[in-house]
């Protein structure tokens, strides 16, 4: 903290007022930390532009594509570098096109297993004294396991019509089908085409320009980003894909058979985004659209602008699930607006989102609702920080992640404990304060990366009343949660509480809970505080009242099953099967698995299940279950 504190002071005249809020992108050598998670050394040359054509072959499960890197560097460097994974470098030339102008010679370095492998461009002399500008063009093709790239079959699809593919580039899996500078810190811009077959649609983290063209192979179609942004935004998708508006700006894409419930279910989009603006400023990047992907997605969203990529799972019926889409939404600000430095500075991306999200859930859901999920966030908090007592720097906000999988610390711990942070300041600050506060932090930071230490800076000009009653260190550093870590109002879930208590006690038949008009996080909460050890004859009962193995919400339907586990409760396990086998997402997965893996018998149920849900899953999903199957043998 000490350091940090010392780079605080070092910029905190700089922080003091904006810096211009400008829309364009950063100086071209803004001077940029190291990255330990990126080969690439963007303080020497950088790519700012990329126009990107490329085409999905879904027989070889591999992306063709060529990448017109528009590249500045700095006088005398000869090399650009470049993160690559599993990529096969076909042709790498000058000029805009890869059949004209001189090649690059180039050479791939050794393999890391969480790394990849740099890609070494040696460029032509520079010429003069300043800063030069070229183009360099990579024809490549990407490996048929790119970690990045999830490809479907039709019967994996919700239609069973077409083949499907998306991309999942957060943290480090861009430079797995393209080849980048794959750096939160290094924002650039992009244009380019995608071919696909005829009746397929792709779309972009981006905004599509005009129709699509008719081509022999098929269509083409157009998109540009013109904000710039690192590479793990972007991203893309081809499917049987249909369109429905939820306002000027808002709109929902999935295939023809989800659509209709999935504008039904997020038909508050262009609400939320005005709740946004009313709050931390205008959405700064055009249109704002959801696509609700296959069950395969290993993710609630995930924040790509233009295109929030959307797990299923959030499609419950009664909007109860859309505080997902909140999140991906206040994205838009933290996190895609202001982008963490590098992964070490994950909780200014997290932290920020999770208190956005609940004050957006406020304004439209009522304060009662986002209590409850700001309690259910803490007690996760608290779970997680158990998880990691033997891997303790996991318990800091800002970690140390060199040598590891940037993805090991995508935990609640920048989520929430990021989250109570800003909560503690706001309650000092006060929301007349705390508001303007946040809005002048993206506004002075816009399209830019952000650091722990300029965040520290700012907060000591902007609230150094505040910043002086905190102790930041022990929040930033600390390995704890601090003693005034914020509170809730948990009377929220008196009833919820109160009929786990006297279930449990013997008390209320389950029948008589007066469960009919619990919100899901009710039914969370009962769940969670239900013994640790019921006997199956309890949850017999309680699923005969309330048909809780048929749930198809989904996270009731994950906290009920792991309940039924723990228990032995077998007439739930041929739904657990189904459940694992159909949705892919990360955060029921490992849960679910971790249960059955306790006992004997449970492993040889687990093991089972993998080995048949296995290929279905994305290959983040396949990496956390390989390493939790191997640690648990």
């Amino acid at each position: 903290m000490r350091r940090i504190l010392a780079a605080a002071a070092l910029v905190a005249a700089a922080c003091s007022s904006p810096r211009g809020g400008s829309e364009a992108p950063p100086l071209e050598f803004d001077p940029l930390p190291a990255d330990p998670h990126s080969y690439s050394r963007p303080n020497d040359a950088r790519v700012v532009h990329m126009r990107w054509t490329w085409r999905p072959d879904f027989d070889a499960r591999t992306l063709h594509g060529v990448a017109e890197l528009h590249v500045r560097r700095r006088p005398g460097v000869r090399v650009l570098t470049l993160d690559s994974r599993g990529l096969v470098v076909e042709r790498i030339g000058a000029g805009p096109t890869d059949a004209h102008g001189p090649a690059y010679p180039h050479r791939v370095g050794a393999p890391d297993p969480v790394l990849g492998a740099p890609l070494e461009i040696t460029l032509p002399p520079s010429t003069g004294d300043r800063v030069d500008a070229l183009v360099v063009t990579v024809v490549y093709r990407t490996s048929p396991d790119a970690s990045g790239l999830q490809w479907l079959e039709p019967a994996q699809t919700h239609d069973k019509s077409a083949p499907y593919l998306f991309s999942q580039a957060q943290a480090i899996h861009a430079r797995s089908f393209l080849p980048c500078q794959d750096s939160p810190g290094v924002r650039f811009t992009y244009d380019g085409a995608a071919d696909v077959p005829e009746r397929l649609t792709a779309v972009m983290s981006a905004e599509g320009i005009g129709g699509p063209s008719v081509r022999a192979a098929g269509r083409r179609f157009y998109f540009r980003q013109e904000r710039p942004l690192p590479a793990y935004l972007v991203a893309l998708a081809v499917g049987d894909l249909a369109f429905r508006a939820t306002g000027p700006r808002t709109g929902v894409w999935s295939e023809p058979g989800v659509v209709e419930a999935a504008a039904s279910e997020f038909r508050d989009l262009e609400a939320m985004v005005d709740a946004t603006e009313e709050l931390y400023g205008p959405y700064r990047w055009g249109r704002y659209d959801v696509l609700v992907l296959p069950p395969s997605f290993p993710f609630g969203g995930m924040e790509n602008p233009n295109m929030t990529f959307a797990t299923p799972t959030l499609l419950a019926g009664d909007r109860s699930l859309v505080s997902v889409i909140a999140h991906e939404l206040a994205h838009s600000w933290s996190g895609n607006l202001v982008t963490n430095a590098d992964w070490s500075d994950f909780w200014l991306n997290e932290g920020f989102t999770v208190y956005l999200e609940r004050r957006i859930v406020e304004r439209l859901y009522g304060v009662e609702t986002a209590t409850r999920q700001a309690i259910l966030g803490r007690n996760e908090l608290a779970a997680t920080m158990d998880e990691f007592k033997d891997r303790p720097k996991l318990r800091r906000l800002k970690t140390d992640l060199a040598g590891e999988d940037p993805d090991d610390g995508m935990n609640s711990v920048p989520y929430e404990k990021g989250c109570l942070l800003l909560v503690l300041m706001e309650r000092l600050a006060g929301r007349d304060r705390f508001d303007p506060f946040l809005r002048a932090w993206f506004d002075a930071h816009a399209f830019r990366s952000a650091s722990t230490a300029e965040f520290v800076a700012f907060a000591a000009a902007r609230l150094p009343d505040v910043v002086a009653r905190i102790d930041l260190a022990r929040w930033i550093d600390g390995e704890d949660l601090p003693p005034d870590a914020p509170e809730f109002d948990r009377s929220v879930f008196a009833a919820a509480n109160a009929a786990a208590r006297d279930f449990a006690e013997g008390r209320r038949a389950a029948k008589d809970l007066g469960a009919a008009s619990w919100t899901t996080d009710e039914w969370l909460r009962f769940l969670a505080a239900a013994p640790d050890d019921p006997p199956a004859s309890k949850l017999a009962e309680l699923d005969a009242a309330w048909g809780l193995t048929g749930r198809g919400n989904a996270e009731v339907a994950a906290a009920w099953l792991a309940r039924s586990v723990r228990a032995g409760y077998e007439p739930s396990y041929a739904r657990l099967e189904e459940f694992l086998v159909g949705i892919g997402r990360r955060k029921f997965l490992k849960p679910l698995y971790a249960e059955l893996l306790r006992t004997p018998d449970g492993r040889a149920r687990a093991e089972a299940i993998y080995r048949k849900a296995r290929p279905g899953y994305h290959p983040i999903a396949q990496a956390t279950l390989d390493r939790l199957f191997a640690e648990a043998r």
